[in-house]
């Protein structure tokens, strides 16, 4: 998620949360007139948070996942590396 904040000085400023291990997602609450963005474990305990003020927020940005289709990170397994040597 991207927030776009205005800083009163006549510029924006920009704050990126994401999440960045397996499993965790990211969530944005409104309450208050306080914007906040939290990347939240599994179990629902927050990682990182930022919280901004409702007037001075521009945008909230939700940006699309990586694509499946690219490199895997993944390692694999030295059975099947072994395997694909031999044939």
């Amino acid at each position: 998620m991207e927030v776009i904040v205005d800083t009163g000085t006549g510029s924006a400023r920009s704050f990126e949360i994401t999440a960045t291990r397996a499993g965790r997602r990211v969530e944005v609450t409104t309450a208050r007139g306080i914007v906040e963005v939290a990347e939240l474990t599994r179990t629902g305990h927050p990682v990182h948070a930022g919280r901004f003020m409702a007037a001075r927020v521009i945008a909230v940005v939700e940006h699309p996942a990586a694509d499946a289709a690219g490199p895997s990170t993944r390692r694999r397994a030295a059975r099947v590396e072994q395997e694909e040597t031999l044939l």
